[in-house]
């Protein structure tokens, strides 16, 4: 009976010998497999260092485009603003002129009207400076 115990223990650790060989080869297995997935990542690494290149060289040239089209559509912007403004200047500068000469011919005709009412009042205070005179001088005497 001791040598079937001894069978089925010499059984027992070829099998578990065989097993761990068996694990063992399969961990190497996917350990290579996982290296490979490493150069592969390594590789893609590149691709998208490249990819991010491409893609900043053609965000700086539509940047670069479009900064000349602000600076076009400024300067556009500009000149018609500076033509405008020219223009109401020129319009402001012509009301100014009409209604100065408007003010002018308005202070004259007032002018006019206040002296010819100033000499009207002069000659009515004078009528009435020599009635009181005269009124004066008859009571006085």
């Amino acid at each position: 009976m001791e040598s079937v115990a001894w069978s089925a223990i010499g059984l027992l650790a070829a099998t578990l010998f065989g097993a761990l060989f068996w694990l063992g080869s399969r961990i190497d297995g996917l350990g290579s497999r996982i290296d490979g997935l490493g150069s592969r990542i390594d590789g893609m690494g590149g691709r998208i260092d490249g990819m991010g290149m491409s893609l900043t060289e053609r965000i700086d040239v539509q940047g670069l485009a479009l900064t000349e089209r602000i600076d076009a559509f400024r300067a556009s912007l500009t000149e018609r603003l500076d033509a405008q403004g020219l223009a109401l200047t020129e319009r402001i500068d012509a009301l100014q002129s009409s209604l100065t000469e408007r003010i002018d011919g308005v202070q004259s005709s007032l002018t006019d009207r206040i002296d010819a009412q100033g000499a009207m009042l002069s000659r009515r205070i004078d009528a009435l400076s020599g009635r009181i005179d005269a009124h004066i001088d008859r009571h006085s005497a």
